[in-house]
């Protein structure tokens, strides 16, 4: 289900969400209960959209909780059946996650630049038993924010995640349509998500800019299968 595949974070209403569809974006992301960065939307407004997003296009939770009860009880009122994961989560708890609702979708963060190549490598092996995919994201000192900083990191790093991961990974940070195209070709990844980088200055996905980043994140997923 992640190959291939393009996932825009941020949802704010569901125009934008509709406007994304019909784009053809394969996952929704709404980043909700976060330590850092400020919501885009309510919960309540967001469990409305998620009731109107329809097949094939999936709706993810992305969220900073760590506790199996807590995460399964969002992930219910929510209506969701695939989460995305930023927070430090124990095996204990993955495990528990797993056991209790095994037909929930499990996307781990391994964000870049908050610690190092091998820790995060050790950290990626012993997670990965217990998730379905990966995405790197990027770490931003100056606030502290693991994620969703519209910041790019070091893609040799995320190449070298891709290479010796057994389960998928997404790439993130700080995409937009200027680059996608060549983050993919080098990286290697088997799905990209933006957030930022399709907004406007009014911090609104921009349809020119969805479309564009979509349309060269996807010519470079065919040039690489056909390589």
């Amino acid at each position: 289900m992640f190959k291939n595949s393009v996932q825009i974070a941020g949802i704010i209403d569901f125009a934008e969400a509709e406007m994304l569809m019909r784009l053809g974006v394969n996952f929704l992301g709404f980043p909700l209960r976060l330590p850092v960065n400020k919501e885009d939307l309510s919960e309540p407004e967001a469990a409305r959209i998620i009731s109107k997003i329809t097949p094939p296009h999936i709706s993810v939770l992305i969220t900073y909780l760590n506790q199996a009860d807590e995460i399964i009880k969002f992930c219910s009122e929510l209506n969701v059946s695939t989460i995305q994961l930023h927070g430090d989560i124990s095996v204990k708890e993955l495990f528990k996650l797993k056991r209790e609702n095994p037909s929930l979708k499990i996307i781990k963060s391994l964000v870049i630049g908050e610690i190092g190549l091998e820790k995060l490598l050790n950290k990626m092996n012993e997670l990965m038993p217990f998730v379905d995919a990966f995405i790197t994201d990027t770490f931003n000192p100056a606030t502290g924010a693991s994620g969703a900083t519209g910041l790019t990191h070091d893609w040799n790093i995320s190449r070298e995640i891709c290479e010796l991961c057994k389960k998928p990974v997404i790439l993130a940070g700080g995409l937009t349509p200027a680059n996608v195209y060549d983050a993919v070709k080098f990286v290697q990844p088997a799905g990209v998500d933006s957030h930022t980088g399709v907004e406007d200055s009014r911090g609104r996905k921009d349809p020119q800019m969805v479309a564009e980043f979509i349309a060269l994140a996807k010519k470079a997923f065919a040039e690489l299968n056909h390589k």
